[in-house]
């Protein structure tokens, strides 16, 4: 299994939740870029918004990403929903190992993330902020994503199960030589 797996996908994807289940079934480190941001700045993701704008939290999002990326140890990463706007994230995350996209249609993840108060993206339409964001961000974890994993209609341990088989089938074919 690879060393470094990063977990990309909207809000409400379930990417703490999956990425925590990996990491301990793998017996990997678990890393979220959110708590990292946190963890840095000694401030929420809702604070940093508010008082510094959106271009501070992103700038904090990257710099939290790549002291991810650097782990030594085997890591999953937890990848902010947004990190993927970019392009030196996006560069750094497809040299740093597998990118697995967490899939779900936008009425699933509105569904899952409307709930809290720390995700200051989201106002008060969840639904509608969700939409707005929802396509330019899906064209880009496509991009980035060597498996996807639709997360709709799966329990978080099927969907680490699902990650599993989808990476040790890209690792057979990377040694096959077929991708």
């Amino acid at each position: 299994m690879a060393e470094r797996i990063l977990l990309v996908g909207m809000m409400g994807a379930g990417k703490t939740t999956v990425g925590r289940l990996l990491a301990d079934r793998l017996g990997h480190r678990y890393i979220d870029s959110d708590e990292q941001v946190e963890q840095r700045t000694g401030r929420t993701v809702r604070e940093i918004f508010e008082s510094d704008g959106e271009a501070a939290f992103r700038k904090e999002e990257s710099a939290a990403l790549h002291a991810a990326l650097a782990a030594q140890e085997p890591v999953v990463v937890g990848v902010a929903g947004g990190a993927v706007l970019d392009a030196d994230n996006r560069r750094r995350l497809r040299e740093a190992g597998p990118v697995v996209w967490l899939h779900a249609p936008v009425e699933v993840l509105a569904a899952r993330a409307a709930g809290g108060d720390h995700r200051p993206l989201l106002g008060d339409d969840p639904a509608a902020a969700l939409a707005r964001l929802y396509e330019p961000r899906a064209q880009l974890y496509a991009e980035l994503a060597d498996v996807t994993v639709d997360v709709s209609e799966q329990s978080p341990d099927q969907v680490v199960g699902d990650i599993i088989e989808k990476l040790d089938e890209l690792a057979l074919d990377r040694l096959d030589g077929s991708v």
